[in-house]
């Protein structure tokens, strides 16, 4: 399934480019680009990670300057995702471009902006606003950046946003995490008494377990956080777990509001996922959370949403974007998450499910089953 997901991304590029990612330096381009990087290892073909190289090389001069419309002084943390391709272009190849860009991507977060106790805002432009969005655009990355260049630090950075993150947006009574926290309590989607968004997105769910697990894939067995860190990636699959729809074995849209008129099963989120606890299961971060639940919910994933046809892959079900305040205010509520569009076959959702299929693969092989 893997190889199908991937193959159909490919055929649908014009002369080796995809235009949804040859477009602008963006954060699905970039997982899109993880995603096709990681079945290069699984498939044990390099073809994947050519494509990953030749769409990277679009951005970067030989300077290390990143265009596509990237600026550093947006200190927008969405930013920062293509540039965990940087890093294996890097240790591949040794061309000094990539480490430049990967530099000054690190120069970006060194400036950005923060909560009093150091939490990153989510964007320049969305003062004193963490959101679980921006958690996996960024830690794996430092900590990834860390393991590269020895900068210890950087290990110390994501383990602290990953903890003040969920300090601030988990539920104590659902153990889930809401999609963001305001520091200031001035936005009109958060609860003014604690500054905590209303609901519990499901995509933000996805992007903060799949940031836990990327992150500590690369933090060392002796860094002083990083039982901390599975600690809270432990408790997070379990409330996750209980609130899996018992019939189809994926997540809904608002994962707090299960079964609420209008609410639906929702792809992007119910893939990132199955990607984040069964990778947990893989590499054992994960003890309590029985394999059979992740199994049923890469199944759910392909009954409930996918379907295949000459044209390759589909993925249907995928919430087209969800925010929080802005120019045209997005409140929070729940009708609002319910309002924006239900798409298919967008990369927001495809590359996740390439994310979860290899993910899912490798488990399984690990096991020595039959993938």
């Amino acid at each position: 399934m893997s190889v199908n997901i991937a193959d159909t991304i490919l055929s649908k590029s014009k002369d080796g480019y995809h235009s949804d990612i040859a477009g602008k330096w963006g954060y699905v381009a970039g997982m899109a680009l993880t995603a096709l990087s990681r079945l290069s290892d699984w498939a044990q073909d390099t073809a994947y990670q050519e494509f990953v190289k030749r769409h990277i090389d679009l951005f970067i001069s030989e300077d290390g300057f990143i265009g596509g419309e990237y600026a550093l002084e947006d200190y927008n943390l969405d930013h920062i995702n293509m540039g965990k391709n940087l890093l294996r272009l890097w240790r591949e190849t040794g061309v000094g471009k990539y480490k430049k860009a990967a530099q000054l991507l690190a120069v970006q977060l060194t400036g950005q902006p923060r909560t009093e106790e150091g939490g990153y805002w989510h964007k320049k432009i969305y003062p004193f606003q963490m959101w679980l969005d921006g958690l996996y655009m960024s830690s794996p990355f430092m900590a990834e950046y860390a393991a590269t260049f020895g900068e210890e630090r950087w290990f110390d950075e994501a383990a602290r946003q990953l903890l003040l993150a969920e300090r601030y947006t988990r539920n104590p009574e659902t153990g889930l995490l809401h999609h963001a926290w305001d520091e200031s309590r001035e936005q009109r989607w958060c609860d003014a008494a604690i500054g905590r968004s209303r609901h519990v997105w499901g995509r933000a769910m996805g992007w903060y377990a799949m940031a836990v697990v990327d992150s500590l894939e690369h933090f060392p067995l002796n860094h002083p956080q990083r039982g901390q860190v599975m600690g809270i990636f432990e408790r997070m699959a379990q409330a996750v777990w209980k609130v899996q729809d018992a019939g189809s074995g994926v997540w809904y849209q608002v994962m707090d509001c299960n079964a609420r008129e209008g609410n639906y099963l929702e792809a992007s989120g119910s893939c990132m996922l199955t990607y984040a606890l069964a990778k947990g299961i893989r590499l054992g971060y994960l003890s309590g959370l029985p394999q059979s639940a992740v199994e049923r919910a890469y199944a759910g994933v392909l009954t409930q949403f996918v379907t295949m046809d000459g044209e390759g892959v589909h993925l249907h079900g995928i919430c087209h974007g969800a925010g929080l305040g802005g120019a045209k205010y997005r409140d929070g509520s729940y009708a609002y998450y319910l309002s924006e569009a239900v798409v298919s076959d967008v990369l927001m959702g495809i590359a996740p499910l390439l994310l979860a299929s290899t993910e899912m693969e490798r488990l399984w092989g690990k096991q020595g089953a039959k993938v």
